[in-house]
Order: structure tokens, then sequence, then C-alpha cells
């Protein structure tokens, strides 16, 4: 807490010394913050508002840019506008790779003789409605039960939104640490020798970890195993969300262009692929506006199509695409799906 305070202060010294609060913004930010239930003190709201404000021009300068035809994206206000750099990487990215040993793990060596040119599987009945992690490092949990809630609705035909909160609670002697992040194959792992996860309807979303609650009559799904794909393959991770269903995966979602995405398709060049964020890999297609072209001058034109959990007010509706054939910010770094 105190290295964040630090850190604010030293960004707003330093936004305070270029400018002074724009006056002319002042209905926007108050509509802003009424929008996202936003409160501050006294001595607070002024740096905030600093803060709030850089991210406004850099937002309008980007879509500036956009508009000259120099990005394929758009970016968007959301409710990560008054925070700095630092508070939403060390708040809402809750990934780290550097504990897994894939040489460790089974790997899916399925095949698909022709895939289709684009594939949606929240249009097809085995995707839940966007969730909100909050200010919590959850996002692991939240890939999983996406990715679960799928395979459970290919078997079953019944689509149950899971439990978060279990795997929040339940899963640090599987090497998860709650809000401060975690692991998809450790959370399949708990999962499958706990005998199930409980239905987020019977083990609701608090956003902070707690003591776990589990029992067995709660059970809503189970997984027998768990699959992780080639590392850094976009085909074979087009073939598995095809064959498969929803796929857990993770990106690099530290760049601010990430933070306020708002629609298109994301590309950004300086995006490192050192992933530290978890979602959901549902689909994949094509950009019809600029045919026979792969050109990044004029925009990527193959997308994959991405459940994020940071609300329907984040994106579009909750949802990022995200250019294809690039390995854009880590995406085939490293994925996984559970086997049920």
């Amino acid at each position: 807490m105190e290295r964040r305070v630090a850190v604010l202060i030293v960004f707003a010294v330093g936004v305070s010394s270029l400018h002074a609060v724009d006056h002319t913004l002042d209905s926007v930010w108050e509509d802003w913050k009424s929008l996202h239930g936003k409160e501050y003190t006294q001595d607070s709201e002024g740096q905030r508002r600093m803060i709030w404000e850089e991210n406004h021009r850099f937002i309008q300068q980007h879509n500036l840019e956009e508009a000259q035809g120099k990005h394929s994206y758009k970016l968007g206000m959301n409710q990560f506008g008054d925070l700095t750099d630092e508070e939403y990487q060390e708040t809402m990215l809750g990934l780290d790779l550097s504990s897994v040993d894939v040489s460790s793990l089974p790997v899916w060596n399925g095949t698909v003789l022709k895939a289709p040119r684009e594939w949606d599987w929240s249009r097809k009945g085995y995707v839940t409605p966007v969730k909100n992690q909050k200010q919590c490092g959850s996002c692991w949990a939240f890939s999983s039960t996406g990715a679960l809630e799928g395979q459970m609705f290919k078997k079953t035909r019944r689509l149950v939104s899971l439990s978060e909160q279990n795997l929040v609670d339940c899963t640090r002697t599987y090497g998860n640490y709650g809000c401060n992040g975690g692991l998809m194959n450790k959370a399949f792992r708990y999962i499958e020798k706990n005998g199930g996860i409980a239905s987020e309807q019977s083990y609701p979303y608090t956003a902070k970890e707690g003591k776990c609650r589990y029992k067995k009559s709660q059970r809503a799904a189970y997984c027998k195993g768990h699959r992780i794909l080639p590392q850094d393959d976009e085909k074979t991770l087009r073939d598995a969300v095809y064959a498969v269903g929803p796929i857990s995966i993770c990106i690099n979602a530290g760049r601010r262009t990430f933070q306020f995405y708002k629609s298109g398709i994301y590309y950004d060049p300086k995006c490192s692929k050192q992933t530290n964020h978890a979602v959901l890999a549902v689909g994949y297609g094509e950009s019809w506006t600029q045919p026979g072209t792969s050109n990044i001058s004029t925009g990527p034109t193959q997308f994959w199509i991405v459940k994020n959990s940071w609300g329907t007010g984040w994106g579009k509706n909750g949802y990022i695409r995200v250019a294809r054939g690039y390995n854009q910010c880590g995406i085939a770094q490293f994925s996984v799906y559970p086997i049920v």
C-alpha cells in the first residue's frame, strides 16, 4: 500500500507540473464518477482527476490517430480511468507463468482437416454472460470456469455459471494465490481432485479470498483432467477452439492500449509476449472490410474473439478482438482446457 501511495504521489506531482485541471471536462468527469460509483476524499479527488485527465488525453489522441488510419482499433474511457499504470497492473493482472513446467503437462494432439474461416462459441450457447472480477487478481479463476462451462455444456447441453469464488478460496494448496494470482491448469487440477466445483449461485463471488466453503452437495461441474496446446502455435489454437470449445488462454494486458480498448482489431506492435492476464478464447474470424490483404499498415484482418472478465463496460460489451497471425501479446503462449 505504501508503494502504491508513493507511486500515486509521484505520478500526480508529475502531471500537475504539466497542466492544471481542465475545467471544460468538469461535466464529463462528474458523469464518469456517477457512472462508475466513484467517491473520493477532498484530498484525493484532485490527484485522481489529474490521472483521469491524462488517460482521457491519451484516449483522445489515439482515436484521432485511428481516424487517420494509424490504428486498427479504438479506445474508450472505462472504470480504470483514475488508475495509474502501476495501479492497474497490480490490481487487475493476476497471472504468472514462471512456475509452469509445460514439459510435464499433457498436450492436445488433435487434428482438424479443415476449420471454417470463422467460428464463435458465444453464439452457440457455450458461453455464459461476461462477468467482473473487480479489483481482485482472479482472472485465472474466470478463465478456468469459462472453459469448463463450455465443456459441460458440450456434454450436457446445459449452461451453468460456475463459481470463481470456489477457486479463489480453495486452491492455495494447489499453488494458486486467490486475488494475488494463479493458473488455470492448477484450478483444473483442484476440480479434478476435489471431485467437482460449485455453481455461481451456490457459491457467489465476493472479490476477496475467504475460507474454503465448498460442500459436495454444491457440485455443479467436474473435470477428469486437462490438456495444454503447443506453445506459440496459433494454427493449433485455432483448430482446438473449433474442435474442442472455448479455451483458457493468457495474454499481455499490461499496455495502456489494452486497458482502454473499446472496439476494432487490437494490434499494438509494442506489446510484448510476456503474458500477465488470463482470458477465454471463444472463437475467431476475419474482417471483411479489407478483403485480400493482411498488411499491418492497413490493419490486421484476422482476429481472435476473446472474452474478458472486467464487466461489460470494458471493450466491446466485455469482449476484445485480438489480431490473429502475429502471436499478438503472447496470445498463444499458454493455452489449456479441461477434460470432462
